[in-house]
């Protein structure tokens, strides 16, 4: 445990003090960034690459996600499923993930292993070899994924279609997994032709963290990694980007499966982009105050108050390339129905509008943020992934370690000018999500 006086201490100081991180580029456009934490043995080794699913060919969602489960098939040196087995057997654990804006492929060894990792890592980027059987085997694992976390789940299917009607036209509106019918028709050619695209030195990062020195991560980066062919080929990253949205939508998801109705609204938000993190960070205060906790705007006065909810928050994610949403929730009380419950939730936000933000709520906020934001530091997953997230989407070393102290000088005055921005009727979906046969009033 942290003594309280070192605590405090620490809460007083910059957080960027602490962090020993150095970046270079190799010389064939691969950055790499070196996060030097010698508590213990212990390093991570992230790959990320700047292409998630917000880059597929229009037709071929999914593929970026199907490409991930591939990458655990062979090479001309490395059979089907060994670089797992290799690090499994060497003590440590290995996974990768998906998102709209990257994919990212980890191990996390004893740091004397970290060469064995550079080496399968730089295999796979280049040298990925794939036939027919490894498609119809690994579509059919992601179809029955899509099913166990999808399409057996009313939550994820409203969700999907509350981001569908949020995007008119971005692919933040298509599911990171894919739709169905498009995954069932991926084929090896789809699945190679984003490989050979988008997996190159030039458009992926390399994130170390844990018991290493910069130099020999320099080292064996250049050995291993510096030596593969750039792509010259490499698309710009184009998105096709929002029109004014001047039209309130609204949707009503019916499952019979359905346990616990809820209403849930987004708002089109602004991202953080670099150099200028300011309002992402109001936003991501303004969903603490609102929904943050037992002590948030929203929970006294749904639950408490009004007593027309068990449950309410508030989410913010900030971290992507394009526009992103706000979002709130609001799970209605026994016998209280959706109707009341989103007016609830609207008299609620007018009332915020009109009163503002707690002074005390805020500096209490801001306090468990920078204790949190300094526990993470005990974790080298944390560490990598929270550099490799923020690089992927086109901030810098600089944005991360400004970002504490940046969350730490928003006044309320700032994320009241947010959340008038942001609280448009004409960017916002509403939903309902309830039990087939229940009555929408």
């Amino acid at each position: 445990m942290v003594p309280l006086v070192a605590l405090v201490v620490a809460l007083a100081a910059p957080l960027r003090a602490d962090e020993a991180v150095t970046s270079f580029t190799l010389d064939n456009g691969m950055m790499v960034v070196v996060v030097e934490d010698h508590r213990a043995p212990v390093v991570q080794q992230m790959v990320w690459y700047r292409a998630g699913s917000a880059d597929e060919p229009v037709g071929e969602s999914g593929v970026a996600h199907f490409l991930e489960h591939l990458l655990f098939k062979g090479t001309d040196t490395m059979k089907p499923g060994e670089l797992s087995a290799t690090v499994a057997a060497n003590g440590g654990n290995d996974n990768a993930f998906t998102s709209y804006d990257y994919t990212a492929y980890y191990q996390r060894v004893a740091a004397d292993r970290l060469e064995l990792m550079m080496k399968m890592e730089s295999d796979r980027m280049v040298n990925l070899r794939l036939t027919e059987q490894d498609i119809v085997t690994e579509r059919n694992v992601i179809l029955e994924e899509r099913n166990q976390r999808t399409d057996n789940d009313p939550g994820a299917l409203f969700g999907e279609q509350m981001n569908a009607a949020q995007y008119l036209n971005h692919r933040y509106g298509t599911p990171v997994i894919g739709w169905r019918h498009e995954m069932e028709e991926l084929s090896l050619a789809d699945a190679l032709d984003f490989y050979h695209t988008y997996y190159a030195p030039n458009n992926a990062i390399l994130v170390v963290s844990g018991d290493v020195q910069p130099d020999e991560v320099k080292r064996l980066a250049e050995e291993y990694y510096g030596k593969l062919p750039a792509n010259p080929n490499l698309p710009p990253r184009y998105r096709t980007q929002e029109p004014p949205q001047t039209a309130a939508r609204r949707l009503t998801f019916r499952d019979p499966r359905v346990a616990q109705p809820y209403v849930n609204r987004t708002y089109l938000a602004p991202e953080r982009n670099t150099g200028d993190q300011k309002q992402a960070a109001a936003l991501e205060l303004l969903a603490e105050v609102l929904g943050g906790g037992t002590t948030s705007f929203l929970t006294e006065k749904l639950q408490f108050d009004t007593q027309t909810a068990v449950y309410s928050s508030a989410f913010y994610n900030g971290d992507t390339l394009d526009k992103t949403t706000f979002g709130l929730v609001v799970v209605p009380a026994a016998d209280v129905t959706l109707k009341e419950a989103e007016d609830a939730l609207d008299n609620a936000l007018a009332d915020f509008m009109k009163t503002g933000v707690d002074a005390d709520l805020l500096e209490r906020i801001k306090m468990q943020l920078r204790a949190s934001q300094i526990y993470e530091r005990d974790n080298v997953s944390g560490i990598g992934n929270r550099y490799g997230r923020a690089l992927a989407i086109g901030l810098t070393v600089k944005d991360v370690q400004d970002w504490p102290d940046v969350l730490q000088s928003v006044t309320a005055e700032d994320i009241m000018a947010a959340a008038r921005a942001v609280f448009r009727d004409e960017s916002s979906v509403t939903g309902w999500l309830m039990r087939s046969g229940e009555v929408s009033q």
